[in-house]
């Protein structure tokens, strides 16, 4: 990221499960106002808005929520970029920034999917032996139930079994494990929708949903908003000096999508665009992934979190098995991962949880996460993937004392 610095002053994110008495723009209006408040702000400071939400892409909810915390008549950006969304919105402000045309800016992301049952994979408009050509794919048949699956829990099983299979040391108690892990996590986290802690009989015993996912191992689906205030370094020299104390440097923000491969014009590929991400995400902070004191990824299941210990080069080329038997992931552990409880236990409203995974970064760098708290954290790593596919990494620093 060249140019001038920018910085969070203010985050917010609301408890993550089920409100049934709130819609998207409630809950965004409660995480704005929470991040505003959070950098003692208001919509009057702020030059750009970018409200990220998914199943309501067609709805202009950036002007919807004008409507409730304030009309000024700054540039929106309706945000859609699947589970990449709500880091998309936070990169669209900060690119404003970068661009000089404002010092402040808000991004948002909120979700109603509590209920929402399976995502991914559609029904199938035919299930003939044959593929008749014709539009857009040509002789390309629905790989569904033929090579695989589009379901979402299908599709990241097929990725952690794949992972076994070329580096061995994997199985399904392992996969169990990482899901104990995230659990134990949870339970200090008021905010996560679950917080309850699953024995590793527990978790292997559940209802299997796609091999070796079963139900505690997958994220779950609920309801949520989070929201960031950004300022150039310049804006946050004028601030007081408890909020220039409290503001966490962005060293990074960085967003890919699919290089061309041969083989992921047909399956998903969550690998490659993650490991670019990352590694222009450590060329951008000036660090490496040894520097890190914590990591929030997107384990949205149990399966994707062990390979995204290897794509974020936490670990080397497929050692992510051992390096998870190495205890380094737990909350003591060398580079604690998902200490908020993960995708898993905190949740998974689509649009929030980039900047929700962020939130959680902050408050360690803040030394404000309570009996979660990684002491002397100094540098975080944020990271969230969606298929289709975009990938969102930030790294974040602690103010300087």
């Amino acid at each position: 990221m060249g140019g001038e610095d920018i910085w969070i002053v203010g985050i917010h994110m609301t408890k993550f499960g089920k409100h049934p008495d709130k819609d998207t723009v409630d809950l965004a209006s409660e995480a704005v106002m929470g991040a505003l408040g959070d950098g003692a702000m208001t919509m009057k400071d702020v030059g750009v808005l970018a409200a990220g939400n998914l199943m309501g892409a067609s709805t202009g909810i950036g002007q919807q929520l004008q409507k409730q915390v304030g009309q000024t008549g700054i540039p929106v950006y309706n945000v859609a970029n699947a589970c990449a969304t709500g880091a998309t919105a936070l990169r669209t402000a900060i690119m404003a920034l970068k661009a000089g045309e404002c010092d402040a800016g808000l991004a948002v992301g909120v979700e109603k999917l509590a209920g929402a049952g399976l995502l991914g994979g559609g029904a199938r408009v035919e299930d003939a032996d044959t593929w008749t050509r014709r539009g857009r794919y040509g002789q390309v048949a629905p790989i569904d139930g033929r090579i695989g699956t589009e379901t979402m829990p299908g599709v990241f099983a097929q990725i952690g079994m794949e992972y076994g299979h070329r580096y061995g040391g994997v199985d399904f108690e392992l996969f169990a494990r990482i899901s104990e892990k995230n659990h134990a996590h949870s339970t200090l986290n008021p905010l996560a929708s679950y917080q309850k802690r699953f024995s590793l009989e527990e978790i292997m015993g559940d209802v299997m949903i796609a091999y070796p996912n079963t139900r505690p191992m997958c994220s779950a689906n609920c309801d949520g908003a989070a929201a960031a205030v950004v300022v150039t370094d310049a804006k946050r020299r004028t601030l007081s000096l408890e909020q220039q104390r409290r503001a966490v440097k962005i060293s990074a923000s960085v967003l890919t999508t699919d290089p061309w491969e041969e083989a992921c014009q047909v399956l998903p590929n969550v690998n490659t665009l993650t490991k670019n991400a990352a590694s222009q995400a450590y060329e951008a902070a000036g660090i490496g992934p040894g520097d890190l004191d914590l990591v929030e990824l997107h384990d949205c299941f149990a399966t994707a979190e062990l390979v995204h210990y290897d794509n974020l080069m936490l670990c080397e080329e497929g050692g992510a098995a051992d390096y998870f038997k190495s205890g380094a992931t737990w909350r003591d552990g060398a580079t604690p991962v998902n200490v908020s409880g993960g995708l898993e236990s905190k949740g998974h409203p689509i649009a929030a949880t980039g900047i929700a995974n962020i939130w959680e970064i902050c408050h360690h760098l803040r030394g404000e996460a309570g009996e979660r708290q990684i002491e002397g954290a100094r540098v975080g790593l944020a990271h969230v993937i969606g298929l289709g596919s975009a990938c969102g990494v930030h790294i974040l620093e602690r103010a300087a004392a």
